[in-house]
């Protein structure tokens, strides 16, 4: 007898691949920002260039225009990029948990030793070649600094509004909190430790100032 070719039932195991999920814009600039900062970080201001962005990015450089069309616009996105690494901010609605364990998170105290340097190294570069373009300093205090503190009076009011806390001027508050946790991180602790152990002491003495009762 002849053989007969077996035919074999289409299973549901065979399926056929799905397109790779696209990048929306937002998300695309996000990731742009990001390693746009790390290559200001790397390179300095003058030596970065859209360029090179677009190549450690793997875009084109078409790609990279559409979304920011100058250098300018690129470093403020890595700004933008850096205030988050800065502040963890905005939080989440109805959100549980004292003043100090929130306020710790924002300030976000227990950051790892790399992301600390990190942080910490886009504001040395931006001070040192601010000597040559200085309207990168005033860029930093505008869209990082001072929309930093917008962030913080914003959420250190909603606080006082729901009675977790007394603050007659938000604004002085963000700025008293900043300076005295921002000024806390300056290079000069004998280990990371130490300087986690002074930053909740600040973070503790303003939670007892503002304290309702």
């Amino acid at each position: 007898m002849a053989n007969r070719e077996e035919k074999r039932p289409v299973t549901q195991t065979a399926r056929k691949r799905g397109r790779p999920r696209t990048q929306s814009d937002d998300e695309r600039r996000a990731l742009i920002a990001d390693i746009a900062r790390r290559t200001f970080v790397e390179l300095g201001y003058a030596g970065t260039t859209t360029d090179i962005v677009a190549t450690h990015c793997r875009i084109s450089k078409q790609t990279l225009y559409r979304l920011f069309s100058t250098k300018t616009a690129l470093f403020l996105a890595a700004v933008a990029s850096h205030r988050q690494m800065m502040l963890a901010l905005p939080r989440p609605e109805q959100e549980e948990g004292s003043l100090q364990d929130v306020l710790e998170q924002i300030f976000m105290i227990d950051l790892d030793e790399g992301s600390y340097r990190e942080r910490e190294a886009f504001i040395h570069v931006v001070m040192r070649d601010s000597a040559r373009v200085p309207e990168l300093a005033e860029i930093l205090r505008k869209e990082g600094i001072e929309r930093s503190r917008d962030s913080l009076a914003d959420w250190l009011k909603r606080q006082d509004e729901a009675g977790r806390l007394v603050m007659d001027d938000p604004q002085s508050g963000a700025r008293m909190l900043m300076d005295m946790i921002f000024g806390g991180m300056r290079p000069g602790w004998l280990s990371p430790e130490a300087r986690r152990v002074h930053l909740r002491r600040c973070i503790r003495v303003f939670v007892r100032g503002v304290s309702p009762t």
